[in-house]
């Protein structure tokens, strides 16, 4: 099978520029979003009881929503933008292929939407502040439920679609010579290591770390490599104009 080059898919990048540049700095800044959030989990750990999530929502509604994982919420929507730059280039390599990718991607995502529980913690915290003794139990029972959502049945669609989402990209790339084979190797490898979601006890939370490095190289030289693409087909449209 032939394999596609940089020449081949200049003309589509060009034509999606703002995209394929979009992706490009996201990919940067979702390695930032690692550093961010390990350093807010190392500075402030979060609570492990729904009274504790209760009292710090009260406290410091900021750091309680955060502790509730809505820099993940971001983290994600940037992996998103970054595999539909992704799609772009590599439309000629397999349309099928990236059909496949963002059907996963696009579910994958909606379910990581609907996972967080950060607002419906934040108005249970508030009853909870002015409740009675039966209310208060109530009131804790119902943020268990909602603690115990957070981390269910759509987080682990989540994680499992999104494996897939990266999985087929990095195979993508592999039969493209656009991107180099250490790129989608470092992507396989992240892929795999997102097989055990982080809900999944020790193992999980082990596999979930072990992710994060190989994505970062990943997302560094897919930001690199996208940011050539760019600039070569930015030259191309400017020698048409010529």
């Amino acid at each position: 099978m032939e394999r596609i080059t940089t020449a081949d898919v200049v003309p589509d990048v060009a034509r999606y520029r703002g995209l394929v540049l979009t992706g490009a700095w996201v990919a940067l800044v979702s390695v930032a979003m690692i550093v961010l959030q390990i350093g807010i989990y190392v500075v402030w750990p979060p609570p492990t009881t729904t009274a504790g999530f209760f009292a710090l929502l009260v406290e410091d509604p900021l750091r309680g929503i955060v502790a509730l994982d809505v820099l993940y919420v971001v983290s994600n929507l940037l992996a998103y933008l970054l595999y539909l730059a992704l799609a772009v280039v590599l439309w000629r390599v397999s349309r099928s292929g990236v059909v496949v990718a963002l059907a996963f991607g696009t579910l994958g995502m909606a379910a990581s939407m609907a996972s967080p529980r950060a607002v419906e913690m934040l108005m249970l915290a508030r009853a909870y502040e002015g409740a009675d003794e039966a209310g208060r139990t109530a009131l804790l029972a119902t943020g268990d439920g909602m603690l115990a959502t957070w981390m269910g049945t759509a987080f682990d669609i989540y994680y499992f679609f999104n494996l897939v989402t990266l999985l087929v990209l990095a195979l993508l790339m592999r039969r493209s010579a656009v991107f180099t084979r250490s790129t989608a190797t470092w992507g396989l490898v992240a892929a795999v290591l997102m097989a055990v979601p982080s809900n999944f006890g020790v193992v999980g939370l082990a596999f979930a770390l072990a992710s994060l490095a190989p994505w970062s190289v990943f997302a560094v030289l897919v930001w690199a490599r996208l940011r050539r693409l760019v600039e070569l087909g930015h030259r191309r449209d400017a020698a048409v104009l010529v």
